[in-house]
């Protein structure tokens, strides 16, 4: 459900119209403070209602939430209704952030939770991905290079390199990085970048999610800190969707200075 008041503003009032996804917490909802600082629209999507609301009071008109299934057809569709229904257009920047994880190795991980993941993290990845290609494939056939559209794709560093505490999340996320890389090979001709930014250890409410206890997240602090915060990358996706229409960073790591692997 659409969430705060109903005023509309004409594209034309902001320079970027974003859409992000897993809005109301972590890397999102860094993502969607840093797109309103920089005067773009933003529909922020997640699951809590009264923290979508929230965000709309802190953050003004340029925001407005939208509370559902991030991985579900229907909420997907509903996000370009909205952003056409509050700021006059469809977006030109689809960040690809909901997400959840799962601790473990193959061998020892709890797969009572494995199809939920997968549906969130991969299901919910192409439909939106696929979504936002072909509504920018279209748009770009006229705004290319006078305009930038833009797909940033969130992975993780556990999908590039594997790990054994965290494989099954990570297998999710390879494909997540195999479909991004597939989807910017097919429309980057046509004038849409396509980003993947993976991540290192982000301290958020990700951990507690996936399951992860105290012990690993004191490892974390011990050999890693200082550590990272959504707001490190949300300034590393701005700076990426700001660059000029015909400049494209495809892929993208962050990491705390001291975490060596993964």
């Amino acid at each position: 459900m659409a969430c705060g008041a109903t005023l509309s503003f004409m594209a034309t009032d902001y320079p970027r119209i974003a859409i992000v996804t897993g809005a109301t917490s972590g890397i999102g909802e860094a993502t969607a403070k840093e797109f309103v600082a920089a005067g773009y629209a933003v529909v922020g999507t997640g699951r809590t209602a009264s923290k979508l609301e929230a965000l709309e009071t802190e953050l003004g008109a340029a925001f407005a939430g939208y509370a559902g299934d991030g991985a579900a057809q229907e909420t997907i569709d509903a996000l370009f209704t909205l952003t056409n229904e509050k700021f006059g257009g469809d977006p030109d920047i689809v960040v690809v952030n909901a997400g959840r994880g799962l601790g473990g190795s193959v061998k020892d991980a709890d797969l009572t939770e494995f199809e939920d993941m997968m549906r969130i993290n991969v299901t919910g990845a192409i439909r939106l991905m696929q979504k936002a290609a072909q509504k920018m494939a279209e748009s770009q056939k006229t705004n290319f290079p006078k305009k930038a559209a833009d797909i940033v794709v969130i992975g993780s560093v556990v999908g590039r390199q594997v790990s054994p505490f965290s494989a099954v999340y990570g297998g999710s996320k390879f494909a997540v990085h195999s479909m991004a890389e597939g989807l910017r090979r097919e429309v980057g001709p046509l004038g849409v970048r396509v980003t993947t930014l993976a991540p290192g250890i982000v301290i958020s409410g990700f951990q507690e999610v996936a399951g992860y206890g105290e012990d690993i997240l004191n490892t974390f602090e011990e050999k890693f800190a200082p550590m990272l915060v959504g707001k490190d990358i949300a300034e590393a996706i701005l700076h990426v969707v700001s660059l000029p229409p015909h400049v494209h960073i495809s892929n993208i790591t962050v990491r705390p200075t001291r975490q060596d692997y993964p």
